[in-house]
């Protein structure tokens, strides 16, 4: 099952960029280029996972 393998890694990931993003808009100046890019990022990877949760399991 490499799908739920790449799929957990794809969760893995996604947590951590949420964590930094977090980690980000706490700081006293935040990025704001840094918190877009995370956030872009952090989209990338939830729609990568929208889609191979839709795939149909053979």
């Amino acid at each position: 099952m490499p799908e739920l393998a790449r799929l957990r890694a794809l969760e893995e990931r996604h947590a951590a960029l949420e964590a930094r993003i977090a980690e980000e808009d706490h700081r006293p100046r935040p990025d704001a280029d840094q918190l877009s890019r995370l956030k872009r990022e952090k989209l990338r990877l939830k729609e990568e996972m929208e889609r191979l949760k839709a795939q149909p399991v053979h």
